[in-house]
């Protein structure tokens, strides 16, 4: 619901106009509509909140892929863009199937990509029915040069770089009335300054959230969630799992993170939402 929420709302006006249409179904623009009632009695319904179906991965079964989810429960994925192309693919995959849905953004590790300026072509993409976040988006210092005996000054033309792609991402995010998906990696303090700011305006889901039960906290003062992947399964995650336990219901979210994160017994395997 906390990503899905604009969605939701421009479903029901959109159901409002569709005069006639039918009580068990839910209808996205001229899509086929998904039946409410296809699954079986008592069966869970989840959503996947934080998928890649864009990336070549899924190219030769993504009809399977999102059948299979269907079939197992999985009511709603979200597809999410990681550069300006890759969220035009995210966006036509919404469209392309019903109960798929779309946030659009550029990752902080393609951050160099990015046009100065690409705040204007974002806000025009994020207008779509089947948006209903922007991002992935956010600071991630794991790879940088200097880890590995690079020049520290090409660290900093990069955190400053992936510091103004955020910023551009979160004013269009408050512009739209719509929430962040937020990358962190090897950089919560600075993330957590970045959003300070935008607080009571702009939430965000830290997804595939690694951090301890202290920083989730911190997420949770925010107003905003953390989400969690299959790394939860993983023998080396006991801290994972800590704050998996720590986090109350209604304010944790759960993804796959897929292609990647297959959780344990199929870790080292293509994940999907199924």
């Amino acid at each position: 619901a906390f990503l899905l929420a604009g969605a939701h709302r421009r479903m029901r006006r959109q159901r409002r106009r569709d005069a006639g249409g039918g009580g068990d179904q839910v209808v996205v623009g001229a899509q086929q509509a998904v039946p409410q009632q296809s699954l079986p009695p008592r069966m869970a319904v989840f959503f996947d909140t934080h998928a890649h179906l864009d990336f070549p991965d899924f190219e030769s079964d993504l009809p399977e892929v999102v059948a299979r989810a269907e079939a197992a429960g999985i009511s709603r994925i979200i597809t999410i863009g990681t550069t300006m192309e890759s969220s035009r693919r995210a966006v036509a995959l919404a469209h392309r199937f019903s109960n798929v849905f779309a946030a659009v953004g550029w990752h902080p590790g393609h951050a160099e990509e990015a046009p100065e300026d690409f705040r204007a072509e974002l806000r025009d993409l994020a207008r779509s029915p089947k948006v209903v976040a922007i991002g992935e988006c956010g600071l991630d210092y794991y790879r940088l040069p200097g880890k590995t005996g690079g020049p520290a000054e090409t660290d900093e033309r990069i955190k400053a770089k992936q510091l103004q792609v955020f910023r551009q991402q979160i004013e269009v995010a408050a512009d739209l009335g719509l929430n962040l998906v937020v990358h962190t990696r090897e950089s919560f303090a600075d993330t957590l300054e970045v959003l300070s700011p935008s607080t009571g305006v702009v939430r965000g889901v830290f997804h595939c959230f690694i951090g301890t039960p202290a920083e989730m906290r911190q997420v949770l003062a925010l107003g905003s969630l953390v989400s969690f992947t299959g790394i939860a399964t993983f023998k080396n995650a006991a801290g994972v799992r800590e704050s998996l336990a720590a986090c109350a219901a209604g304010q944790f979210m759960l993804e796959t993170d897929c292609p990647s994160l297959a959780p344990v017994p199929f870790r080292g395997k293509r994940c999907e939402p199924a």
